[in-house]
């Protein structure tokens, strides 16, 4: 395994920016997306439609606002993408049961398949690399992903990720 990093020097020692985990992050997320992208391309989505779909699909019945916060975006950024979504019929939005004025969110049979497809396309890219760094890679990348999350975030992230967050960062909070 080539690592990038053995050949930099450590640029927090010196104060300066991290400029190769920042490029390896740029170059890793570019890569990640990729696929995705491009079967996203089929149905002319983008990643908000993918991003929007994925927590939909991972919570049937939430609502708007809830994935208003979750997403961290406008309502006008995510009314289009969510009535292309509705209209294309991968999301559906029912009434409440207690508020009819409330949507509630589900992914519809096609939604849900393509939201699967995308997932496996993405834990594809994750099995490959796991495997090639092995050892307790799958925890220590958990570790560090949940660690570059806002100290006061990761409680609500662990929430919404569920068990695949990995619980180690509790014991540094």
């Amino acid at each position: 395994m080539h690592s990038a990093l053995e050949a930099s020097p450590a640029a927090g020692d010196r104060g300066d920016p991290h400029f190769d985990l920042i490029e390896l992050f740029f170059f890793a997320y570019r890569d990640f997306v990729g696929g995705a992208d491009q079967l996203l391309e089929r149905y002319r989505f983008g990643r908000a439609h993918h991003r929007v779909l994925h927590f939909v699909t991972r919570r049937p019945g939430m609502t708007i606002a809830e994935l208003l916060d979750i997403l961290k975006i406008t309502k006008q950024s995510l009314a289009r993408v969510l009535r292309e979504l509705v209209d294309e019929g991968f999301v559906e939005a029912r009434p409440g049961v207690v508020d009819r004025r409330q949507r509630l969110l589900f992914p519809s049979e096609k939604g849900r398949a393509l939201a699967l497809d995308l997932a496996q396309l993405q834990s594809a890219r994750f099995e490959r690399a796991l495997a090639e760094v092995g050892g307790e890679a799958h925890r220590r990348a958990a570790d560090f992903l949940m660690a570059m999350i806002e100290p006061d975030e990761r409680e609500r992230v662990a929430h919404i990720v569920r068990p695949a967050a990995s619980p180690r960062w509790r014991e540094a909070s």
